[in-house]
């Protein structure tokens, strides 16, 4: 038996926390012990509100450990972290995110872990903070690269990041790609409006605001086209503002968070993805699932999930006009969306299911258990 701690910030809707949480879940119970440790979770996602209250899990909930940085609450939750490890002798501590990462990373060593993996679960060295933030990000990563035996990544550009900028050793990091569920089935849409999503944290780093300007210029050449925003953030007031000011009313909806992804992307023709910064977008390859092409930015890992003209279209970051016309070229060839949103559907049953992503952590587990012995 194989005993694994695993450690993040919080538990909120994101990618991250369902990976987390899929590791939990599905892993071989009669081969690792799992453990969950995290921090204040405000905003989880329904499948995962479930998972935390189920009966037979085995979970730490840590007050303290929270995404700030602030001294008063980082300095007891890494001493919880250390007390934590120090009672439960984890052969592996796993830990996921920034924040998490560092102090967990840290207190796994004080606490005698065997191995340490970490994750950071996206392009935390530029597009999320200032300048000066980003500096610092690339420090504290240095430093907590020491005390860990692997660093897994989701894809290879974030891979010659690491290295780049001297994180860790290259052969340190090992790259596992996301994997979602294949259940939703392609599917033809016939007979109704055709409609353009964004589906997402309305945040800066997202980018909701070039989905806003572009709609508008979508909407000019196409006014029958209807647009929806699937998410909510600190931009919500502004984005639903502007849309009005755009002359948008009716033609955007604004839905908020809406549990089953699925119901979000069965309404939608095409998905955008207009981030700044993203490690890899796991909305792109939900809506891939169901035979729904993306136009979006040709930012962080998304190159790597999107195949151009093949499975969507990429398109330069930060350009409202090359996004719009992006859109467009979509929606007025049918053939050519339901062309390349098949060839989504395939390509992501081929390369991005659940089951091969568990089964390349189980190996990683495993092989890092036969090192340290």
């Amino acid at each position: 038996m194989i005993r694994i701690a695993h450690i993040i910030t919080r538990m909120d809707r994101g990618g991250a926390p369902d990976i987390v949480r899929l590791l939990a879940e599905r892993l071989d119970p009669q081969r690792f012990e799992v453990t969950l440790i995290y921090g204040m979770t405000r905003e989880p996602s329904q499948a995962t509100r479930r998972f935390l209250a189920r009966q037979d899990l085995r979970a730490h909930m840590v007050p303290s450990l929270r995404r700030c940085v602030n001294p008063f609450f980082d300095v007891p939750a890494f001493l919880a972290l250390l007390n934590i490890l120090k009672r439960g002798k984890f052969d592996i501590v796993h830990t996921h995110t920034a924040k998490a990462g560092v102090l967990g990373r840290i207190a796994a060593r004080m606490a005698g872990a065997r191995t340490v993996i970490h994750s950071p679960h996206g392009h935390d060295f530029y597009g999320y903070f200032g300048p000066m933030g980003s500096v610092l990000i690339v420090w504290a990563e240095r430093f907590a690269g020491r005390y860990c035996d692997c660093i897994h990544v989701l894809t290879q550009l974030e891979r010659e990041e690491m290295v780049k900028r001297r994180i860790c050793p290259e052969e340190k990091i090992q790259v596992i790609a996301s994997g979602v569920s294949l259940d939703a089935a392609a599917e033809k849409k016939d007979g109704r409006d055709l409609c353009v999503g964004f589906v997402g944290r309305l945040e800066p780093v997202k980018g909701p605001d070039y989905f806003i300007e572009a709609a508008a210029v979508i909407a000019r050449e196409l006014p029958g086209v209807k647009f929806v925003v699937a998410g909510d953030g600190s931009m919500r007031s502004a984005l639903e503002a502007r849309s009005q000011a755009l002359g948008l009313a009716g033609k955007v909806r604004f839905i908020g968070w809406v549990e089953d992804i699925n119901a979000a992307l069965g309404q939608v023709d095409i998905l955008v993805v207009p981030s700044r910064n993203e490690a890899v977008g796991r909305v792109i390859l939900e809506a891939a699932a169901r035979g729904v092409p993306s136009v979006a930015a040709r930012v962080g890992g998304i190159p790597e999930v999107v195949r151009d003209k093949e499975t969507g279209l990429l398109v330069a970051g930060h350009d409202v006009q090359a996004l719009a016309f992006g859109v467009l070229s979509l929606l007025k060839d049918e053939a050519l969306r339901w062309k390349m949103g098949t060839q989504a559907s395939s390509w992501v049953r081929r390369e991005f299911g659940e089951e091969k992503m568990l089964e390349a952590f189980k190996q990683l587990y495993i092989g890092c258990e036969h090192d340290a012995s």
